[in-house]
């Protein structure tokens, strides 16, 4: 955001919200789209390599789920109708995991 306040000439003392900001570069920026693409980095990043994040995501509790309906997770949000199989082998062709996510 600094970056296009200092291109459009906006002092530090200026009272611009960044809303106006982003309608003058003509940037359109949405959270929700943003979330996405954090969470589809970071787990592509994890996939691709053998941290301990991805043994955890791997790995299988023992024991009986607690009762209540199931949380829905991140893992869930980016399947989108992939098994996680599928989903590890995409992440490690870097080009392939951003087009499919």
């Amino acid at each position: 955001m600094w970056v296009w306040r200092r291109l459009d000439g906006i002092k530090w003392s200026d009272k611009v919200r960044n809303e106006e900001v982003l309608r003058r570069v003509g940037e359109k920026r949405e959270i929700l789209t943003t979330i996405k693409d954090r969470k589809r980095n970071w787990l592509g990043h994890i996939l691709r390599r053998d941290y301990l994040q991805r043994r955890i995501m791997e790995g299988k509790l023992e024991g009986r789920r607690p009762r209540g309906r199931r949380r829905f997770g991140m893992l869930t949000d980016m399947l989108n109708g992939r098994t996680f199989e599928q989903m590890k082998e995409d992440a490690q062709d870097r080009v392939k995991w951003r087009t499919s996510c």
